[in-house]
């Protein structure tokens, strides 16, 4: 059983939440904003994705701009991301799957696929 993390207002989320639906995969939904992943969780599904930490940024959301992020990642550390991602999930990208030991961040239809293979 796999664990999707979302904001249910999301159009990406809803599409995402089809697909699981249509492809008949167990998962328990997890809202994002009202439970946000914390840093150790944060930190393992960086690792387990194989993506760079700034993927898992929601760079089209408004407290992302607001908080100037844009200008700031490039010059922060690691650790300090993860700060900044476990302290509102309306900053981290969504969704998230996490199926299977490994990590989806964002929905591209293909790599959901890949993963469900």
């Amino acid at each position: 059983m796999g664990v999707f993390l979302c904001y249910q207002k999301c159009s990406t989320c809803m599409k995402a939440e089809k697909f699981l639906k249509s492809n008949n995969i167990k998962y328990v939904l997890r809202d994002i904003k009202s439970n946000n992943p914390n840093r150790d969780e944060l930190d393992n599904f960086v690792k387990l994705s194989g993506k760079d930490i700034n993927k898992f940024f929601n760079t089209s959301g408004l407290l992302y701009r607001f908080l100037g992020l844009k200008d700031k990642l490039g010059k922060m550390s690691y650790d300090e991301k993860l700060d900044v991602l476990a302290s509102n999930g309306m900053i981290v990208k969504r969704p998230i799957l996490v199926l299977n030991n490994k990590v989806l961040v964002g929905f591209n239809k293909q790599e959901w696929d890949n993963l469900i293979k």
